[in-house]
């Protein structure tokens, strides 16, 4: 039987619904046997995550979610697994990253504002706690409160995503300085739901050359958001850049995300999965 590993969810540290600890007893609940948590931009939550999982005799490796600007206007995720939390590169991108939240918040409520969204600051902020972690599913939300959507997994590409009303674009990270943060502080690179982004097949095969290029190791070819369909492309894509394949559920929280923790179909068999070289 296949390891049930999910190497992608998300907590209160930052966009999240549950308490990293919470979120270490919900995988262990769910048959989950290796566990990271990566949250956007920041690894303040590992440390409690980590704690939890070992009391739950849950193994456990450290992640981040790092937020890359690629291309025109467009934003990428390369999750970091397994390095050290305390490599001082690492650490200070991410506050660097981080520190560009607010100000984009700012200017996300008041175009939303212009199209009849009033006080989307303050209400997304009400659900992060932190300006420094203000998200866009922070705004998501507080969108559904006001009810303009029923559920938040809804609310992006009607209000969010590229081209809608809300959306503000962002200089976050490049993708050299991700790979830079995550390899030095000796963890291994993935490109998080690889589906997902709108960008065209030449210009997709173009991001996995040059993530290539600068050591990235692997994809998600199992991800909460891949239908079928994508996990085949996902795994063609592995096949032909022999990249390490991940499992990730992406969860955010319940009733929030597309699939629960550790609920996920196995690899295809013939991939080489990025936990073998993580335990």
């Amino acid at each position: 039987m296949a390891l049930n590993a999910d190497l992608h969810c998300h907590s209160t540290v930052s966009d999240g619904l549950l308490t990293p600890a919470a979120l270490a007893r919900r995988a262990k609940d769910n048959g989950v046997e290796l566990w990271a948590l990566t949250d956007h931009d920041e690894i303040g939550g590992l440390a409690a995550a980590r704690d939890e999982a070992a009391a739950l005799d849950l193994r456990f490796v450290n992640g981040v979610e790092i937020s890359v600007s690629w291309g025109e206007d467009q934003t990428v995720h390369i999750v970091g697994l397994g390095f050290d939390a305390a490599h001082a590169p690492l650490v200070e991108g991410l506050a660097k990253v981080r520190g560009g939240r607010d100000a984009r918040a700012q200017h996300m409520a008041a175009e939303l504002d212009k199209v009849g969204i009033h006080g989307a600051y303050e209400g997304a902020l009400k659900y992060a706690g932190n300006p420094a972690l203000i998200s866009r599913a922070h705004f998501a939300r507080y969108i559904v409160e006001l009810g303009h959507a029923k559920e938040v997994k809804y609310v992006f590409d009607w209000w969010l995503a590229k081209g809608k009303p809300g959306y503000v674009a962002h200089p976050w990270a490049t993708m050299a300085e991700a790979l830079s943060w995550i390899h030095g502080g000796g963890g291994i690179a993935v490109i998080a739901h690889p589906a997902r982004y709108r960008l065209s097949k030449a210009q997709l095969h173009e991001m996995f050359e040059v993530f290539k290029g600068l050591g990235g190791r692997g994809i998600e070819v199992i991800s909460g958001s891949h239908g079928e369909d994508e996990t085949r492309e996902c795994a063609r894509i592995a096949r032909e850049f022999g990249f390490l394949a991940s499992r990730a559920s992406d969860f955010h929280g319940p009733g929030e995300s597309w699939i629960d923790l550790g609920k996920l179909p196995d690899l295809p068999a013939d991939l080489t999965p990025v936990w073998s070289e993580l335990i």
